[in-house]
Formats: C-alpha cells, sequence, structure tokens
C-alpha cells in the first residue's frame, strides 16, 4: 500500500546548497521514496540559531510504501549518506549539509520519543509553510483543521527568497 500525502521538508546551507537538495531527492527516489511534487526553492534566513549562512529549502509531496519511523530511518541514512554528522557536539539547529524532516504523513498524528508529526515547528517557519501551500494550497493542519494559508500570515515577516524551482 502507497501512502500519499506525505510532506518533506529539505534544507541545506553548507556547501553546494541546491546540489545537496537534489541529490537528496535522487537518494530518496532510489529508496522508494517517489516525489510526485516539489515546490520552489526558497532562500531563507536562519531561524534559532542566527550566526550562519542563509538556507536553501524546499518541500516535496510523495508516495512511499514506508510507515513513519522506518521513513524516518530513510531520511537518516539519506543525511548520512551526503555527509551530515548528527553528534551531541554539533550545534543545534546550527549549520548543516542536509536536513530532511517529516512535515505531515497523510493525517496521522505521531507522538513517539522520535518522531512527532504533523513537524512540532512547521507552523512557526515561513520556509516550511509557504512552499508546502504553493504545492499543497488546500492541505489542513492534521490536529486544528485549520488551514496551513491561516498560519502562513503569522510569520510573513520572516525572510525568503524564491528561485526557480529545480528540474527533476
Amino acid at each position: 500500500m502507497m501512502h500519499k500525502g506525505v510532506y518533506l521538508a529539505l534544507g541545506s546551507n553548507i556547501g553546494e546548497r541546491e546540489r545537496h537538495l537534489l541529490s537528496a531527492l535522487a537518494l530518496l527516489e532510489e529508496r522508494d521514496v517517489h516525489i510526485s511534487k516539489s515546490s520552489a526553492i526558497y532562500e531563507t534566513e536562519p531561524r534559532d540559531f542566527i550566526d550562519q549562512p542563509w538556507f536553501l529549502n524546499m518541500v516535496v509531496q510523495c508516495e512511499t510504501r514506508h510507515f513513519p519511523l522506518q521513513l524516518l530511518a530513510v531520511l537518516l541514512g539519506v543525511e548520512r549518506e551526503l555527509g551530515r554528522m548528527r553528534s551531541p557536539s554539533a550545534v543545534r539547529r546550527g549549520p548543516r549539509v542536509i536536513d530532511l524532516d517529516i512535515l505531515l504523513f497523510g493525517s496521522a498524528l505521531i507522538e513517539t520519543p522520535q518522531l512527532q508529526v504533523p513537524h512540532p515547528r512547521m507552523l512557526e517557519r515561513r520556509f516550511v509553510l509557504e512552499p508546502l501551500i504553493e504545492i499543497a494550497p488546500d492541505v489542513r493542519h492534521p490536529d486544528s483543521k485549520e488551514p496551513l494559508s491561516k498560519y502562513l500570515k503569522l510569520v510573513c515577516g520572516q525572510k525568503v527568497r524564491v528561485k526557480p524551482p529545480p528540474s527533476l
């Protein structure tokens, strides 16, 4: 059974940022995560830890046979393959080669020590909401049932620049 309506966020702010995003998409396809829609790439000001380069971010809609924790394992494997090292000494929310997050998994509400879906900070981040709404304008938050466009209005002050969509 294919799980549809799975939305992933991708981000990179070290090295060849766009190449890292596109490499992640190719590796996901190889691992049975099929990209059905892709947002434009957004260049975004860092949040939380400010003293770092701007990010390139995008959101993709995908279909997969993986269950949520299996998908998380796939994402962590892709991050490792592209050179991301997660360690206790790394700066939390600091610079990274690649960051892959599950934003939504259908209408599932998941709360485990390893994974929270919907992503717990997605409503505070323009760099997540804007590309997500670009590819899924009618999507609603699975918990509140509110349209995500309602939340986008609350974060419109965060700086982003839209780049042309990547060619997949």
